[in-house]
């Protein structure tokens, strides 16, 4: 039985899915068929009705009715630019580009890149997927994506002179330790020995590093028995001598050449013959130097070496990625110890260990938009313009060298023979650490190094200086200069913070320092007189 003034339990169900006017009582809208009104507030629907005498809104998303609206619906989102997209990570983006044009790019691993690789990386290429070769992909769909790979591919061999009979090579690698480690993989079992530069040295650490404790740093060194060389810590210097007495006891199954911080030629004559001697195969990591190498501006690994890595950018000026190179068709009779290797053939057989390395062991899909980029770079990278811009950027890292030199400070091997300076700050009584930081805020980027001192001791006491970056933003010789005025001068602030305030308070003597605000005005003033590659008008 119901009782009076409450309406039935089924009316009331009822109500909540019938349209009512507001304000009106239940019972009137049933007994007189009144339809309640809707209304739109944002996009929603709203319903307004009054239950047991009392008001109630009712707020739901419209629902697409037809077909097309629901594609349109799924269009919408997807269609917007990134400004309304996404306004935080807009926001992010632009203010690393203004810090980009605004700063003075000191580090040797950057570089700023043409428009059209840029084009090609935010292009639709990142759309698809194609685990595997050329000709042999695990997905279809591939056919303009096989021709792009392969156009990439022959550039590559192009743009530093190689016989597509003697040489092949994988552009897929995500990075350039990604390629390291592939090679590794590829022709070494787990446990085997590799052999490169000391990371404190100059070398890198996807070559294997312990630090002093003895902790693996690297998966080089984590899956692979590692042992470096290391430099004259008197010169700077590769010392050759000691480098083959330890490669002769260490019998490394692979030896490295190449490094991050080494600003001299690489006698690969030499590393060829203590590779010889000790029946390692000889690998070049030219991540640093690739674009001196494709221009000729330096000595050129690929005539001694049997494999050549090296990542995209940096003086590249490619996308960021890696790259393999590795010799294929019968090994050349005057290295006739090399024939003991491996299977024991007269044939290399680095190709589809490298390959299968890559993928599937290392690697999923490449990606795609990478690989456009990268041949379009190495379309660039095979023109008498980009020799002229590999000539400009050392005689820019000379110049700069010169300017600090003539100032008394103290350079790592005495200058440079690439694009490379190394600046030894320990006879400031810096480190590079603080240097760095006191750069930052005045917006010079470089970064921190560790130098060997005369009884063999690391300390982090340099900085490492690259001249690509702002030389791709049209630097000469002439602006160099000013930057090494530059570079003095926030030497001269961070010895004064540190006199101050102590090494332990060093960071507190940089908040709201005058010196700091006037040399960074002085810099963005400099800065922004040369335009940014790709980058608007």
């Amino acid at each position: 039985m119901n009782h009076p003034g409450y309406a039935p339990h089924s009316s009331i169900q009822l109500q909540l899915m019938e349209s009512h006017k507001a304000g009106n009582d239940v019972e009137e809208r049933e007994s007189n068929g009144e339809e309640e009104e809707e209304e739109e507030e944002g996009g929603r629907e709203v319903k307004l009705f009054r239950i047991l005498g009392h008001s109630m809104c009712l707020k739901r998303k419209r629902e697409p009715q037809t077909l097309e609206s629901r594609r349109n619906a799924v269009r919408s989102w997807g269609n917007q630019p990134l400004r309304t997209a996404d306004p935080d990570i807009f926001s992010i983006m632009e203010n690393e580009k203004i810090r980009q044009f605004k700063g003075i790019e000191l580090i040797a691993s950057e570089n700023f890149v043409s428009r059209a690789v840029l084009e090609a990386l935010g292009s639709h290429l990142t759309n698809k997927y194609s685990e595997g070769m050329p000709g042999a992909r695990y997905y279809g769909g591939n056919q303009y994506i096989d021709e792009m790979e392969t156009l990439c591919c022959n550039r590559a061999l192009t743009a530093f002179g190689l016989d597509s009979d003697n040489w092949g090579v994988n552009v897929q690698p995500y990075s350039c330790t990604t390629a390291n480690f592939a090679v590794f993989t590829g022709l070494l079992q787990p446990g085997e020995r590799i052999m490169g530069l000391d990371t404190p040295c100059g070398g890198n650490t996807s070559h294997g590093y312990y630090t002093p404790n003895g902790r693996k740093v690297s998966g080089a060194s984590i899956f692979f028995e590692s042992f470096p060389y290391k430099v004259n810590p008197q010169s700077g210097y590769i010392d050759y001598d000691k480098l083959e007495e330890r490669a002769l006891d260490f019998r490394p199954k692979i030896l490295i050449c190449g490094g991050s911080s080494y600003p001299r030629e690489w006698d690969y004559v030499r590393f060829r013959q203590v590779a010889d001697k000790c029946g390692a195969v000889l690998m070049c990591d030219m991540a640093q130097i690739s674009g001196l190498v494709a221009a000729k501006e330096c000595v050129n690994p690929f005539y001694c070496c049997d494999i050549v890595t090296s990542t995209t950018h940096k003086s590249l000026r490619g996308p960021r990625g890696g790259i393999v190179f590795y010799r294929k068709g019968s090994k050349p009779k005057k290295i006739g110890i090399l024939l003991n290797q491996g299977d024991g053939s007269d044939r290399y057989d680095f190709e589809d260990k490298i390959n299968s390395a890559i993928f599937p062991a290392l690697q999923g899909g490449p990606h795609n938009n990478h690989i456009a980029a990268l041949a379009i770079a190495l379309k660039q990278v095979a023109t008498p313009e980009y020799k002229a811009y590999m000539q400009q950027v050392k005689k820019n890292a000379q110049a700069l060298a010169s300017a600090l030199l003539r100032r008394h400070f103290r350079l790592v091997t005495g200058g440079t023979d690439n694009h490379l300076v190394l600046w030894d700050l320990r006879t400031l009584g810096l480190t590079g650490k603080n240097y760095e930081k006191v750069c930052e805020l005045c917006h010079i980027t470089l970064n921190k190094i560790a130098i060997f001192d005369d009884s063999g001791t690391i300390t982090p006491g340099g900085v490492r200086i690259g001249t690509a970056a702002m030389t791709s933003r049209g630097c000469v010789e002439a602006d160099f200069e000013s930057m090494a005025e530059f570079l003095i001068r926030a030497a001269q602030i961070t010895s004064t913070v540190q006199r101050e305030h102590g090494k332990l308070a060093f960071l507190n003597g940089l908040h709201n320092n005058k010196d700091i605000v006037e040399l960074c005005t002085r810099v963005e003033n400099f800065a922004t007189k040369f335009a940014m590659p790709g980058f608007d008008e």
